[in-house]
Formats: structure tokens, C-alpha cells, sequence
């Protein structure tokens, strides 16, 4: 009756505060206002009573008189900290002492508020209100952190379901391409197919490399994310690479009206040769998709510095940003500037395959300005 004609909300009845204290005055103070508030209150007379009442009883929050007899109020607080179900039950100390040395205890001990004697009931009040607000907001969020953790691994768990199976496909498919590639090659040998009939199947062949590429490069891209790309080292003449390179491009240059130009030194460095011979293949298709018709694809070679060699393949094309540089090396990458598309555009996963094949070898890859036009530059040691 008194509850309702304070307008005391009567769900405080399912809360229980455990009150630890020596001094019988302080514990009927406690409980006096406590219960006239809605609470149940549950008494102890020292550290150990307020342990063994705090597992019979599992309070919602604990009131603990810092100096007792016997177990004090830190050494019960940790006794209680230690309990399984004691990690988050809100813990307040009472204490008549007032000096810094007792409050830096009672926080240690796992104290998670302080109130020093003479207390006003009313602060007793809106201090045990505000620790149990605060253990409901804590859980409230522990669940909400539960549930975010939730999703976050389940869709972690699709994310390498879809990585796996992204991996399977793309091992799969590797067969019948190259199947593909190889009828094309067949077909090209045919000296009494019409040359119509030659130009299709060149440009299938084409098309086909262009998948197969993709795959590898997708493959490769995956390996070395798991940390599995482990390059092959040896002895690689880029004057035979280039002129491999080129052999593979030319009908691909001549379609687009460019022709190649070489330059620089006859040097040998050392790396993959395969995964040479694939990088240059990107960097050069790259460079003949942007070329303009009657413009010249450059492939030059030097040493730069004891022991490393360059690689620039240029084009004399729009050019590439400065601020944008480093975008192109990421898969599928479009480079825009406000609402206008740029200069370049990535169709797949090539310049990325490039810098993660390079970067395996110990070597680097970035772009400088060609003036027109943009070079894209390797550096690997040299044999």
C-alpha cells in the first residue's frame, strides 16, 4: 500500500539486494529504505556470511561495508568476482573512510561503485536504480554483440563456402577452355580452311585465351591470399620473353592498329618464368587495349640498380591519374572521376594478378606518367 501511494513502480519486488555489513544500524537503514522501495533485501554480518548468502541467494546487486571482521568487503568482492554467476552482478561499497588508498581498493577488488557513511537513503536508492539500469543496458548490449557476432560468422561462413566453391569452378573450367584453346590452334593449322573461317576461329581463340587467362589469374589470386603462391625461381632471358610475349600479341596488335617497339639493355633476371610470361602477356594486352590505332606498344628493359632490372611496357593511350595509380591494381577496378568514367577502365582480375605475381618474386610494380600515355614498371633482381 505504501508502494502505490508513493507511485513507486512495483517492479522493483523481482529485484534482490544482498546488504553486507557489521553494524546492525546500518543494515535496518539499508533494508528499511530498500524495501520501502519495492526491493527484497537479503542481511549478512560479514565477508563470509555475504559470500555463502550471495551463492544461496544469486542477488541482482550486492551493498558491501568495505572495513568487517574477519573477510573484509574487498576480499569478499573478489571472493564473489569469482563465482561464475558473480562476473556481472553490480557491487557497491559503504564505507565511513574517505581516503584514496580504500577507494583505489575497492575498485580493484571489482567494486563498481562508492558510496562513504552517513548515506542518504535517497542516494542509496538512485545508486542501487542506476547499477541495475546499467546491468540491463550491459546485457541488452551483450546480446546485441551476440547477435552481430552471430551474423558476422555466418556470413563469414558463406563468404569461404562461396570462396570454395568460387575455387572449384574455376579449377574445373580451367580443362575445357584449354580444351578449346587447343581445337582453335588445330583449326588455325588447316591450310584449306577459307581465311573468313580463320579469322573467326582467331578471334575465338582469342576470346578463349582471354578466359583462360582470367582463370589463372584467379586461381593464382587465391593462392596467394592463403599464402600458398610459391614462385619458381630461375634464370629468365627477357629478350626471349618479349619476343614469346609479342608472338602471342601480335594478331591482337594488328587488330588494333598498334605495332611494337623494343628498347633498352639484353639482361636476365631471376624469377617464375611462367609467371613472367603472364604478367607481361597482362601488361602488354592492357597497354594495346588503351593504345590509340597507329600508336607503338614499348617494351624496354635496363638495370636501375646493382642487382634489380626494370621493365616498362608503355602505351601512348589517355594516361592514368596520379590519385589513381594505385586503384588499378584492384580487382575490377573503374576509375572515375564525379559522374565521368576516365582514362581506364579494369575488365577483370589482370593488373592484379600482376602486382600479387610480382610482389611474390620480391619484386615491385607501379606506373609512371609516358607523356602521352601511361608505362607501367617492374622491378626483379637480376640473375
Amino acid at each position: 500500500a505504501n508502494l502505490r501511494s508513493r507511485g513507486i513502480a512495483l517492479e522493483n519486488t523481482a529485484f534482490k539486494v544482498l546488504v553486507v555489513d557489521d553494524n546492525a544500524g546500518n543494515r535496518a537503514l539499508a533494508q528499511a529504505t530498500l524495501e520501502d522501495e519495492g526491493y527484497t533485501v537479503i542481511l549478512a554480518t560479514d565477508g563470509n556470511e555475504g559470500v555463502q548468502a550471495f551463492e544461496r541467494e544469486a542477488p541482482d546487486c550486492v551493498i558491501l561495508d568495505i572495513r568487517m571482521p574477519g573477510l573484509d568487503g574487498p576480499a569478499a568482492c573478489e571472493q564473489i568476482r569469482g563465482l561464475g554467476h558473480g562476473q556481472d552482478v553490480p557491487i557497491l561499497f559503504l564505507t565511513a573512510q574517505r581516503d584514496v588508498d580504500t577507494f583505489d581498493r575497492a575498485l580493484r577488488a571489482g567494486g563498481d561503485d562508492f558510496l562513504t557513511k552517513p548515506v542518504q537513503p535517497s542516494e542509496l536508492t538512485l545508486r542501487v536504480q542506476t547499477a541495475l539500469k546499467l546491468r540491463r543496458m550491459k546485457a541488452e548490449l551483450r546480446e546485441h554483440y551476440d547477435l552481430v557476432r552471430r551474423q558476422r560468422d555466418d556470413l563469414m561462413r558463406l563468404h569461404l563456402q562461396k570462396e570454395r566453391l568460387s575455387q572449384f569452378v574455376v579449377h574445373d573450367l580451367k580443362n575445357p577452355v584449354g580444351t578449346l584453346d587447343l581445337c582453335a590452334q588445330q583449326l588455325l593449322r588447316d591450310q584449306q580452311l577459307p581465311e573468313r573461317a580463320k579469322r573467326t576461329v582467331q578471334r575465338m581463340r582469342d576470346e578463349t585465351r582471354v578466359i583462360l587467362h582470367m582463370l589463372l589469374n584467379l586461381l593464382d589470386i587465391g593462392r596467394a591470399d592463403e599464402g600458398s603462391l610459391v614462385p619458381r625461381k630461375d634464370t629468365v632471358l627477357l629478350d626471349a620473353l618479349f619476343d614469346q610475349v609479342q608472338r602471342d600479341l601480335d594478331l591482337k596488335a594488328q587488330g588494333h592498329g598498334v605495332t611494337f617497339v623494343r628498347a633498352g639493355e639484353t639482361l636476365a633476371i631471376t624469377g617464375d618464368p611462367e609467371l613472367l610470361r603472364r604478367v607481361l602477356e597482362n601488361l602488354v594486352e592492357n597497354a594495346i587495349r588503351h593504345a590509340p590505332e597507329g600508336s607503338a606498344v614499348r617494351l624496354a628493359a635496363r638495370v636501375v640498380e646493382s642487382g634489380v632490372a626494370e621493365i616498362r611496357v608503355a602505351d601512348q593511350g589517355g594516361g592514368i591519374a596520379p590519385e589513381a595509380r594505385n586503384k588499378v591494381f584492384d580487382p575490377f577496378v573503374q576509375l572515375e572521376h564525379g559522374e565521368r568514367v576516365v582514362e581506364r577502365t579494369s575488365r577483370g582480375l589482370g593488373l592484379t594478378f600482376c602486382k600479387v605475381a610480382v610482389e611474390a618474386q620480391g619484386g615491385h610494380i607501379w606506373i609512371e606518367d609516358e607523356n602521352p600515355g601511361a608505362a607501367f614498371c617492374v622491378t626483379l633482381p637480376l640473375a
